[in-house]
């Protein structure tokens, strides 16, 4: 599960922005976001320009959070996927890895059936992604430039 304090680093989000892309994209659809599940915007593709997506991505959290607790109610974990038809756009919802939400908001351009396929591949690229930044998180020196540099190097440096 993403933390409340969840730190993104750049590689991770401009990989990750490039697939919302892409799927936005090869989906056919209007709109593609990523949101944490405490309802914080990861990411945002397509036509967000008429979109006030700070609140669809708090109340797409909160609907999460919802279903979840339906979902224990009849004895399951949670449903990993949720679709809203509506007179013009649709939403399709996925829980990615347990750990945060994609959706993708679609017209009669594009299927049910095509969202589907696509969200499926996305999901596992982004699997990926969030398993290496955990990783990243629960070890912040691996990788890093200062992970080298010692004390000594430290105090080398201020003394005359």
């Amino acid at each position: 599960m993403v933390s409340p304090q969840f730190v993104m680093y750049e590689e991770e989000f401009n990989r990750i922005s490039t697939i919302c892309d892409r799927l936005c994209r090869e989906a056919n659809s209007k709109v593609v976001f990523l949101v944490a599940k405490n309802g914080q915007l990861i990411a945002a593709s397509g036509q967000v320009e008429n979109l006030d997506t700070t609140s669809l991505a708090s109340l797409t959290a909160g609907n999460i959070a919802a279903t979840g607790g339906l979902a224990k109610l009849i004895g399951e974990k949670e449903f990993s996927i949720l679709f809203h038809e509506g007179e013009r756009d649709n939403l399709h919802i996925s829980i990615v890895a347990s750990r945060v939400i994609l959706v993708v908001i679609f017209d009669g351009r594009s299927s049910l059936g095509l969202v589907r396929l696509r969200v499926k591949k996305t999901s596992q690229e982004l699997a990926v992604i969030f398993d290496e930044l955990m990783r990243k998180l629960e070890d912040p020196a691996a990788g890093s430039p200062f992970a080298e540099i010692t004390d000594e190097d430290i105090d080398n440096l201020f003394s005359d």
